[in-house]
């Protein structure tokens, strides 16, 4: 019997050093904006009125970063994480253009960490992804680690290698920004706030939440092309100590992001990824509620500053009282992401 179909990558078939050219090329549109906005709920308005952007010195409002970002990592899981226990995290992410209507992204990977854990069923894999664009511009680059089965846990484990990681993006390095500030318009945007009314340490309880439902977030990550086992099929997770199909953690990011609008309307520009953990489970029938904390801040020049934040992510917990860790530092259960990143947001003056 000839097998003409692709089981995928399990840990012992990663060698640091390989490149994964990913297939599928994907042409984005603005029925992937607008499916995006009814799945996530999204209203920051750069990304929803063309004429809004143009007054920021854009052509058209271009795609949410994150939808970009998730259309990218879509073309990797085939080849990374079809066969993972979890996605666990992210670092070093940058944003380095914007995404348009029109634009066919495509995928690389680099493998440059591998690591098997103790049970010598599973292993850890770190991969750099970078997003192109029809013009062979980079639009994006991240580092993501993800945890893998093994097709056969008798197989040797390969010498570990674990990759060195940046805490922080140097906000020296944050990508440039063709966003033009001086035409910002507050009103239309939704918060009269501006990078000068944003302090260190500061915490913004989101309010808002959103119940996950199942149809959903497959819809979300089928719109991704995301194939991950984990999140499709509930004959093989019916067996697992969980029995229920995993919600990607890129609809927990975009669901949270979405709540952050009420608090953080204009820093809409997702420029760089510090860290990320998706530090519990998620399922349907959960509610999601988000807070954010000002970490640092950076001016960018030409009206225009960068805020680092930190979204944290609970299920079916309000977030008045910031729930976070414990005392021994351990995520509480009910935290669901701690996303550090970098965003843009114009200056009122």
């Amino acid at each position: 019997m000839t097998l003409k179909s692709d089981p995928g990558n399990f840990f012992e078939d990663f060698v640091v050093g390989d490149e994964l050219i990913h297939a599928t090329p994907r042409t984005v549109t603005e029925a992937d904006a607008a499916l995006y906005t009814g799945l996530t709920g999204s209203r920051f308005a750069l990304y929803s009125a063309d004429t809004f952007a143009q007054d920021c010195g854009l052509p058209s409002a271009p795609l949410d970063p994150l939808l970009a970002f998730h259309v990218v990592f879509g073309k990797t899981v085939p080849d990374i994480s079809l066969n993972a226990v979890a996605n666990l995290g992210y670092a070093d992410g940058r944003f380095l253009s914007p995404v348009f209507p029109g634009d066919t992204l495509r995928a690389v990977s680099e493998v440059i960490g591998v690591k098997e854990n103790s049970n010598g069923k599973t292993g850890v894999v770190w991969v750099r992804t970078r997003g192109y664009n029809q013009e062979n511009d980079e639009v994006l680059s991240y580092v993501r680690w993800v945890m893998v089965n093994k097709k056969d846990p008798s197989h040797p484990a390969p010498k570990a290698v674990v990759p060195e990681l940046p805490q922080v993006v140097d906000p020296k390095e944050l990508p440039e920004r063709s966003l033009d500030g001086a035409e910002y318009n507050f009103v239309l945007a939704g918060s009269p706030f501006g990078f000068e009314d944003y302090e260190i340490g500061e915490k913004i309880d989101h309010v808002d939440a959103f119940t996950v439902e199942e149809a959903e977030h497959q819809i979300a990550t089928r719109l991704y092309q995301n194939t991950a086992k984990v999140h499709f099929n509930q004959f093989a997770q019916a067996q697992t100590p969980r029995g229920r199909r995993l919600i990607y953690g890129g609809v927990a990011i975009s669901l949270a992001r979405s709540l952050a609008f009420n608090g953080l309307a204009n820093a809409a520009e997702i420029i760089a990824i510090n860290a990320g953990s998706h530090v519990n489970p998620l399922f349907a029938g959960d509610t999601v509620f988000a807070w954010s904390e000002v970490l640092d801040k950076a001016d960018l020049g030409d009206g225009l500053g960068a805020l680092r934040l930190r979204l944290v992510a609970t299920k079916n917990k309000p977030c008045a009282d910031f729930p976070y860790k414990d005392a021994e530092g351990k995520h509480l259960p009910d935290v669901i992401l701690d996303f550090d990143y970098w965003a843009a947001i114009p200056n009122r003056g």
